[in-house]
Protein backbone atom coordinates (compact mmCIF):
# COMPACT_ATOMS: atom_id res chain seq x y z
CA UNK A 1 0.00 0.00 0.00
CA UNK A 2 3.19 2.33 0.38
CA UNK A 3 4.26 1.85 -2.84
CA UNK A 4 0.57 2.46 -4.25
CA UNK A 5 0.66 5.71 -2.44
CA UNK A 6 3.99 6.56 -3.56
CA UNK A 7 3.24 5.81 -7.33
CA UNK A 8 0.04 8.16 -6.58
CA UNK A 9 1.57 10.95 -5.34
CA UNK A 10 4.33 11.36 -8.39
CA UNK A 11 1.59 10.88 -11.10
CA UNK A 12 -0.60 13.70 -9.04
CA UNK A 13 2.28 15.83 -9.06
CA UNK A 14 2.75 15.56 -13.23
CA UNK A 15 -0.99 16.86 -13.75
CA UNK A 16 -1.80 14.00 -15.59
CA UNK A 17 -2.17 9.99 -15.21
CA UNK A 18 1.45 9.52 -16.71
CA UNK A 19 5.05 9.93 -15.88
CA UNK A 20 7.18 12.66 -17.60
CA UNK A 21 8.20 11.21 -20.64
CA UNK A 22 12.25 12.04 -19.76
CA UNK A 23 11.44 9.75 -17.19
CA UNK A 24 9.76 7.30 -19.10
CA UNK A 25 12.18 7.29 -21.65
CA UNK A 26 15.16 7.69 -19.73
CA UNK A 27 18.11 4.73 -20.58
CA UNK A 28 21.34 4.48 -19.72
CA UNK A 29 23.46 4.64 -22.72
CA UNK A 30 25.60 1.76 -23.09
CA UNK A 31 28.90 4.01 -24.13
CA UNK A 32 30.78 7.15 -23.76
CA UNK A 33 32.67 8.42 -26.19
CA UNK A 34 35.91 9.86 -25.68
CA UNK A 35 38.85 11.08 -27.80
CA UNK A 36 42.64 9.70 -26.95
CA UNK A 37 45.00 12.94 -27.18
CA UNK A 38 47.52 10.62 -29.42
CA UNK A 39 45.35 10.92 -32.33
CA UNK A 40 46.11 14.47 -32.81
CA UNK A 41 49.64 14.46 -31.39
CA UNK A 42 50.87 14.47 -34.97
CA UNK A 43 48.93 17.70 -35.24
CA UNK A 44 51.28 19.37 -32.33
CA UNK A 45 48.43 21.31 -30.94
CA UNK A 46 49.47 21.13 -27.70
CA UNK A 47 47.51 21.23 -24.38
CA UNK A 48 44.89 23.83 -24.80
CA UNK A 49 44.07 23.11 -28.15
CA UNK A 50 43.83 19.73 -28.06
CA UNK A 51 40.92 19.94 -25.64
CA UNK A 52 39.38 22.66 -28.05
CA UNK A 53 39.19 20.47 -30.91
CA UNK A 54 37.82 17.29 -28.77
CA UNK A 55 34.82 20.03 -27.39
CA UNK A 56 34.22 21.56 -30.85
CA UNK A 57 34.10 17.79 -32.39
CA UNK A 58 31.45 17.10 -29.91
CA UNK A 59 33.25 14.84 -27.92
CA UNK A 60 32.12 15.15 -23.80
CA UNK A 61 35.27 13.23 -22.83
CA UNK A 62 39.10 12.80 -23.50
CA UNK A 63 42.38 10.94 -22.56
CA UNK A 64 44.97 13.13 -22.46
CA UNK A 65 48.95 12.61 -22.28
CA UNK A 66 50.41 13.43 -19.12
CA UNK A 67 53.90 14.32 -21.16
CA UNK A 68 51.41 17.20 -22.93
CA UNK A 69 49.94 18.44 -19.64
CA UNK A 70 53.59 18.99 -17.82
CA UNK A 71 55.00 20.85 -21.22
CA UNK A 72 51.78 23.24 -20.52
CA UNK A 73 52.66 23.49 -17.39
CA UNK A 74 56.65 24.22 -17.94
CA UNK A 75 55.31 27.29 -20.52
CA UNK A 76 53.46 28.72 -17.40
CA UNK A 77 49.96 26.95 -17.27
CA UNK A 78 48.78 26.30 -13.78
CA UNK A 79 46.56 22.79 -12.94
CA UNK A 80 43.82 25.27 -11.50
CA UNK A 81 43.53 27.12 -14.96
CA UNK A 82 44.17 23.63 -16.74
CA UNK A 83 40.95 22.64 -14.58
CA UNK A 84 39.00 25.68 -15.63
CA UNK A 85 39.86 25.02 -19.41
CA UNK A 86 38.59 22.01 -19.10
CA UNK A 87 35.64 22.77 -17.40
CA UNK A 88 34.62 25.98 -19.54
CA UNK A 89 35.02 23.57 -22.79
CA UNK A 90 32.26 21.24 -21.12
CA UNK A 91 34.83 18.15 -20.55
CA UNK A 92 36.02 14.97 -18.51
CA UNK A 93 38.98 13.86 -18.58
CA UNK A 94 38.58 10.23 -18.38
CA UNK A 95 42.35 9.12 -18.15
CA UNK A 96 45.70 10.58 -18.45
CA UNK A 97 48.62 8.42 -20.40
CA UNK A 98 52.07 8.12 -18.99
CA UNK A 99 55.13 5.79 -18.84
CA UNK A 100 56.17 5.28 -15.71
CA UNK A 101 58.46 1.94 -15.62
CA UNK A 102 56.83 0.88 -12.83
CA UNK A 103 56.93 -3.09 -13.50
CA UNK A 104 60.86 -2.99 -14.14
CA UNK A 105 62.98 -5.44 -11.95
CA UNK A 106 65.51 -2.70 -11.12
CA UNK A 107 65.36 -1.61 -7.64
CA UNK A 108 66.31 2.06 -8.26
CA UNK A 109 64.58 2.68 -11.49
CA UNK A 110 61.35 1.36 -10.08
CA UNK A 111 62.13 3.44 -6.86
CA UNK A 112 62.10 6.55 -9.23
CA UNK A 113 59.10 5.65 -11.35
CA UNK A 114 56.78 5.33 -8.22
CA UNK A 115 58.08 9.12 -7.56
CA UNK A 116 56.77 10.17 -10.54
CA UNK A 117 53.72 8.48 -10.73
CA UNK A 118 52.79 9.70 -7.11
CA UNK A 119 53.52 13.30 -8.76
CA UNK A 120 51.51 12.63 -12.30
CA UNK A 121 48.68 11.33 -9.77
CA UNK A 122 48.57 14.49 -7.90
CA UNK A 123 48.75 16.30 -10.78
CA UNK A 124 45.68 14.31 -12.69
CA UNK A 125 43.76 14.56 -9.47
CA UNK A 126 43.49 18.27 -9.69
CA UNK A 127 42.01 17.95 -13.05
CA UNK A 128 39.80 15.91 -11.72
CA UNK A 129 41.20 12.83 -13.58
CA UNK A 130 40.35 9.44 -12.24
CA UNK A 131 42.39 7.02 -13.79
CA UNK A 132 46.03 6.81 -15.44
CA UNK A 133 47.12 4.04 -17.36
CA UNK A 134 50.04 1.52 -16.67
CA UNK A 135 51.70 -0.15 -19.42
CA UNK A 136 54.73 -2.20 -19.11
CA UNK A 137 57.16 0.17 -19.62
CA UNK A 138 60.39 -0.69 -19.43
CA UNK A 139 59.72 -4.11 -19.42
CA UNK A 140 58.64 -4.25 -23.57
CA UNK A 141 62.13 -6.33 -24.49
CA UNK A 142 64.32 -8.20 -22.05
CA UNK A 143 63.53 -11.32 -20.11
CA UNK A 144 60.09 -12.70 -19.08
CA UNK A 145 59.05 -11.43 -15.44
CA UNK A 146 57.64 -12.77 -13.03
CA UNK A 147 54.03 -12.49 -12.62
CA UNK A 148 53.62 -12.58 -9.51
CA UNK A 149 56.37 -10.17 -8.79
CA UNK A 150 54.19 -7.66 -11.12
CA UNK A 151 51.14 -8.42 -9.17
CA UNK A 152 52.61 -7.34 -5.54
CA UNK A 153 53.84 -4.15 -7.93
CA UNK A 154 50.88 -3.55 -9.20
CA UNK A 155 49.37 -3.25 -5.98
CA UNK A 156 51.95 -1.01 -4.94
CA UNK A 157 50.87 1.88 -7.26
CA UNK A 158 47.10 0.82 -6.91
CA UNK A 159 47.97 1.90 -3.25
CA UNK A 160 49.58 5.18 -4.48
CA UNK A 161 45.85 5.61 -6.11
CA UNK A 162 44.29 5.20 -2.42
CA UNK A 163 46.30 8.08 -1.78
CA UNK A 164 45.36 10.00 -4.77
CA UNK A 165 42.38 9.36 -5.82
CA UNK A 166 43.68 8.24 -9.36
CA UNK A 167 43.22 4.44 -10.10
CA UNK A 168 46.34 3.20 -12.23
CA UNK A 169 44.68 0.91 -14.96
CA UNK A 170 46.33 -1.90 -16.24
CA UNK A 171 47.74 -1.86 -19.93
CA UNK A 172 48.08 -4.28 -22.30
CA UNK A 173 50.64 -4.06 -24.73
CA UNK A 174 50.89 -6.48 -27.67
CA UNK A 175 54.12 -5.25 -29.04
CA UNK A 176 55.43 -6.07 -25.70
CA UNK A 177 57.51 -9.36 -24.23
CA UNK A 178 55.30 -8.53 -21.54
CA UNK A 179 51.95 -8.29 -19.94
CA UNK A 180 51.11 -8.68 -24.25
CA UNK A 181 48.06 -11.38 -23.49
CA UNK A 182 44.48 -10.97 -21.91
CA UNK A 183 45.61 -13.94 -19.75
CA UNK A 184 48.92 -12.22 -18.23
CA UNK A 185 47.22 -9.16 -17.48
CA UNK A 186 44.25 -10.62 -15.95
CA UNK A 187 46.35 -12.63 -13.76
CA UNK A 188 48.27 -9.75 -12.43
CA UNK A 189 45.09 -7.57 -12.04
CA UNK A 190 43.71 -10.92 -9.69
CA UNK A 191 46.63 -12.00 -8.29
CA UNK A 192 47.00 -7.77 -6.92
CA UNK A 193 44.22 -8.76 -4.34
CA UNK A 194 43.39 -5.17 -4.44
CA UNK A 195 39.72 -4.14 -5.06
CA UNK A 196 40.37 -0.98 -7.43
CA UNK A 197 42.38 -3.31 -9.92
CA UNK A 198 41.11 -2.36 -13.61
CA UNK A 199 41.93 -3.39 -17.20
CA UNK A 200 42.43 -1.01 -20.53
CA UNK A 201 42.80 -3.26 -23.00
CA UNK A 202 42.37 -1.80 -27.35
CA UNK A 203 41.35 -3.61 -30.42
CA UNK A 204 44.96 -3.28 -32.13
CA UNK A 205 46.25 -4.84 -28.76
CA UNK A 206 44.35 -7.42 -28.54
CA UNK A 207 44.72 -8.62 -32.46
CA UNK A 208 48.93 -7.64 -32.18
CA UNK A 209 49.35 -9.18 -29.06
CA UNK A 210 46.92 -12.87 -30.53
CA UNK A 211 44.55 -12.64 -27.98
CA UNK A 212 41.79 -11.86 -30.36
CA UNK A 213 38.57 -10.36 -29.38
CA UNK A 214 37.30 -13.21 -28.02
CA UNK A 215 39.52 -13.32 -25.03
CA UNK A 216 37.64 -9.81 -23.31
CA UNK A 217 34.92 -12.63 -22.23
CA UNK A 218 36.74 -14.04 -19.87
CA UNK A 219 37.19 -10.53 -17.91
CA UNK A 220 34.72 -9.31 -15.68
CA UNK A 221 32.67 -6.45 -16.49
CA UNK A 222 33.43 -4.93 -13.44
CA UNK A 223 36.93 -4.49 -14.61
CA UNK A 224 36.76 -2.76 -17.58
CA UNK A 225 35.64 1.29 -17.34
CA UNK A 226 37.74 2.18 -19.98
CA UNK A 227 38.30 0.82 -23.87
CA UNK A 228 40.66 2.22 -26.90
CA UNK A 229 38.79 1.60 -29.52
CA UNK A 230 40.63 1.54 -33.37
CA UNK A 231 40.87 -1.02 -36.19
CA UNK A 232 43.33 -2.83 -38.34
CA UNK A 233 43.42 -3.47 -41.91
CA UNK A 234 44.25 -7.12 -43.11
CA UNK A 235 47.45 -6.16 -44.08
CA UNK A 236 50.14 -6.02 -42.78
CA UNK A 237 50.20 -9.72 -41.08
CA UNK A 238 49.63 -9.55 -37.42
CA UNK A 239 53.20 -9.92 -36.90
CA UNK A 240 54.18 -6.77 -38.64
CA UNK A 241 51.43 -4.92 -37.76
CA UNK A 242 52.61 -0.98 -36.33
CA UNK A 243 50.94 1.48 -34.12
CA UNK A 244 50.75 3.48 -36.60
CA UNK A 245 48.66 0.47 -38.66
CA UNK A 246 46.01 1.50 -37.06
CA UNK A 247 42.29 3.22 -38.70
CA UNK A 248 38.35 4.19 -37.60
CA UNK A 249 36.42 1.75 -36.42
CA UNK A 250 34.76 0.31 -39.21
CA UNK A 251 37.50 0.99 -41.54
CA UNK A 252 39.29 -2.43 -40.90
CA UNK A 253 38.73 -6.18 -40.15
CA UNK A 254 38.70 -6.33 -36.76
CA UNK A 255 34.91 -7.85 -35.74
CA UNK A 256 33.93 -4.50 -33.83
CA UNK A 257 30.26 -5.77 -33.01
CA UNK A 258 30.72 -8.75 -31.32
CA UNK A 259 33.41 -6.87 -29.29
CA UNK A 260 31.04 -3.86 -28.32
CA UNK A 261 28.29 -6.59 -27.37
CA UNK A 262 31.01 -8.29 -24.79
CA UNK A 263 32.38 -4.75 -23.01
CA UNK A 264 28.60 -3.76 -22.87
CA UNK A 265 27.61 -3.67 -19.32
CA UNK A 266 24.06 -3.22 -18.44
CA UNK A 267 25.42 -1.64 -15.24
CA UNK A 268 26.98 1.38 -16.40
CA UNK A 269 28.28 2.95 -19.13
CA UNK A 270 31.84 1.62 -20.69
CA UNK A 271 33.91 4.62 -22.07
CA UNK A 272 34.80 4.04 -25.56
CA UNK A 273 38.23 6.54 -26.73
CA UNK A 274 39.79 6.92 -30.29
CA UNK A 275 43.20 6.14 -30.32
CA UNK A 276 44.79 5.83 -33.21
CA UNK A 277 49.01 7.02 -34.36
CA UNK A 278 48.12 7.49 -38.05
CA UNK A 279 50.29 9.26 -40.17
CA UNK A 280 47.58 9.79 -43.11
CA UNK A 281 45.60 11.60 -40.40
CA UNK A 282 48.10 13.70 -39.13
CA UNK A 283 48.49 15.31 -42.37
CA UNK A 284 44.40 15.96 -42.19
CA UNK A 285 42.65 18.62 -40.37
CA UNK A 286 42.70 18.07 -36.47
CA UNK A 287 38.58 19.44 -36.54
CA UNK A 288 38.16 16.44 -39.45
CA UNK A 289 39.98 13.76 -37.82
CA UNK A 290 38.22 14.05 -34.51
CA UNK A 291 34.73 14.28 -35.55
CA UNK A 292 35.40 11.19 -37.83
CA UNK A 293 36.37 8.93 -35.14
CA UNK A 294 33.63 9.89 -33.46
CA UNK A 295 31.05 9.63 -35.82
CA UNK A 296 33.15 6.07 -36.89
CA UNK A 297 32.56 4.71 -33.23
CA UNK A 298 29.08 6.00 -32.83
CA UNK A 299 28.43 3.95 -36.16
CA UNK A 300 30.61 0.71 -35.23
CA UNK A 301 28.26 0.83 -31.52
CA UNK A 302 24.92 1.07 -33.60
CA UNK A 303 21.99 -1.86 -32.51
CA UNK A 304 24.31 -2.44 -29.20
Amino acid sequence: MDRRKALSSVLAVTGAGTLPLDIMKTKNPAFVYSLNMSTLRGHKLGFRKELEVAAKAGYGAVEIWINTLQDYLKTGGTLPEARRIIDDLGLKVEDAIGFAPWIVDDEATRAKALDQLKMEMEQLAQIGCPRVAAPPMGATTGPSLDLAKVAERYRTILELGDKTGVVPHLELWGFSKNLSRVGEILYVAVESGHPSARLLMDVYHLHKGGSGMDSVKAVGKPMIEIFHINDYPATPPRETITDADRVYAGDGVAPLKDLLISLKNPDKPVILSFEVFNKDYYAQDALLVAKTGLAKMKKAAEGV
